[in-house]
């Protein structure tokens, strides 16, 4: 494995010589790639974007659905990293196939999930994400199915899924899953990538412990070793290491060429990106290299509103039925939010009101108690592109009252109503005169 890795890297310093372009700061990437999405892993806002809605073959990419659902059942207690998996006889015809990225599994030997998830993690080997899948649903068919009401469940929209590698189902010689064509193959477009990503990293970040490692050796001191390394070659001992990238999955067949989902982290700032069709192997992390320099180069974090800030549009808040006629309001929460450089100045915070909490006439009614919230603050600007609808609220922060306003007495409500009155009788009357004269 060690002369395979130096003959890579020669490969690639001599290719690094004559191509690699940086992108220049503050202008978008050139990409070569048929798709491709740049996302702050926080929020899911979209810094960079290209064909992203295009479906198509994601190859092992998909295998980010099949560590989701492994995580998920370890999660809910329905498998155990320490758990024994049984190899079925198609898992180990499977894993004798040297033209697929495999570790070779034996049905005299044991292995366990955690074993066989680095396999998958790692080394993208597709008998051992087969075993996982029938170690957890009965089935690869039933594996298939939970991957695709999970992908509904995550409101993916763009995405098929017929097996749990990314194979083509042509490549399992017959033993692709029940219900599934004998040639189809799984599809997924850079967004709906993105969203999985984002729920992954978001829901199970223990993933990034695994896909983060760089070699590592299966079944270590048996006759079936074999030294795992690991296909993103960004990872900081890589052939091609980038600062930041932990992870995440590569992904190869002739269908879907060369693709790769990768996220990095620099200065508290994390990026998921994909990258789909690139022109070869190499590309695709060369692509990836400049949309995380174009994200890392031109954008920040800046606090926009800070906690107890007012604001000119909407100060107060009248009340009706209060010892007080009207309350003071302020954001009850700091909000920072992913901006391009220079671009600050044309952010705004905008302050929206809850209409169900006032009357006919726009007031709270007494008792007001503090900290009640009583609308939001949403900071726009031009960029507020998300992946999901929903991912929107990160750029909002609650409006709060900014003390207690207690309900007036009997008497002072009862005079009130009394001047209200007769404040109103004599406006009718002095209208009245103005008409006749």
């Amino acid at each position: 494995m060690k002369w395979i890795k130096t003959s890579i890297a020669a490969f690639l310093s001599l290719g690094l010589l004559f191509g690699g372009d940086k992108v220049v700061s503050g202008q978008e990437p050139d990409l070569e790639a048929d798709s491709a999405i740049l996302v702050e892993a926080e929020t899911g806002k979209i810094v960079y974007e290209d064909n992203i809605d295009l479906i198509l073959p994601p190859a092992s990419m998909t295998k980010i659905m099949s560590e989701y659902l492994v995580h998920e059942a370890v999660n809910n207690g329905d498998i155990a990293w320490d758990e024994e998996v049984e190899i079925s006889d198609n898992v180990r015809q499977l894993s004798l196939d040297t033209t697929l990225s495999n570790v070779p599994l034996r049905q005299d030997e044991t292995y366990t999930v955690q074993e066989l998830y680095e396999a998958l993690a790692i080394y993208s080997a597709n008998a051992a994400t087969v075993a996982l899948a029938e170690h957890i649903a009965g089935s690869e068919s039933n594996f298939v199915d939970m991957m695709n009401e999970k992908a509904e469940e995550l409101e993916m929209k763009e995405y098929e899924f017929v097996n749990s590698t990314g194979l083509n189902n042509k490549s399992m010689n017959g033993a692709h899953p029940d219900g599934t064509e004998a040639d189809a193959e799984n599809m997924m477009s850079a967004r709906a990538t993105a969203i999985l990503t984002y729920h992954l990293l978001k829901d199970y970040p223990e993933v990034l412990d695994t896909v983060s490692i760089n070699e590592k050796t299966f079944k270590e001191d048996t006759e079936d070793y074999i030294e795992m390394q690991n296909w993103n070659w960004m990872l900081p001992d890589g052939p091609m290491p980038y600062e930041g990238v932990d992870g995440l999955k590569t992904g190869f067949t002739d269908l879907a060429g060369n693709a790769f989902t990768g996220t990095a982290e620099k200065d508290g700032l994390r990026y998921i990106s994909v990258v789909m069709r690139t022109a070869s192997r190499q590309a695709r992390f060369e692509e990836t290299a400049k949309l995380l320099d174009y994200g890392f180069d031109n954008y920040s974090f800046e606090e926009l509103v800070a906690e107890g800030d007012h604001f000119k549009d909407q100060n107060t808040v009248p009340v009706t039925k209060g010892k007080e006629n009207e309350v003071s309001v302020s954001a009850g929460d700091s909000l920072s939010v992913l901006v391009e450089e220079g671009e600050s100045e044309n952010v705004k915070a905008v302050v929206s009101l809850d209409e169900e909490l006032l009357d006919e006439d726009g007031q709270l009614e007494a008792p007001v108690e503090a900290g009640e919230v009583v609308g939001t603050v949403t900071v726009e600007d031009e960029g507020n592109n998300y992946l999901q609808e929903t991912m929107a609220d990160h750029n909002q922060v609650p409006l709060v009252v900014d003390k207690d306003v207690e309900k007036a007495g009997w008497l002072a409500l009862t005079a009130r109503s009394i001047g209200s009155f007769f404040g109103n009788v004599w406006d009718n009357a002095a209208s009245f005169m103005r008409g006749l004269f």
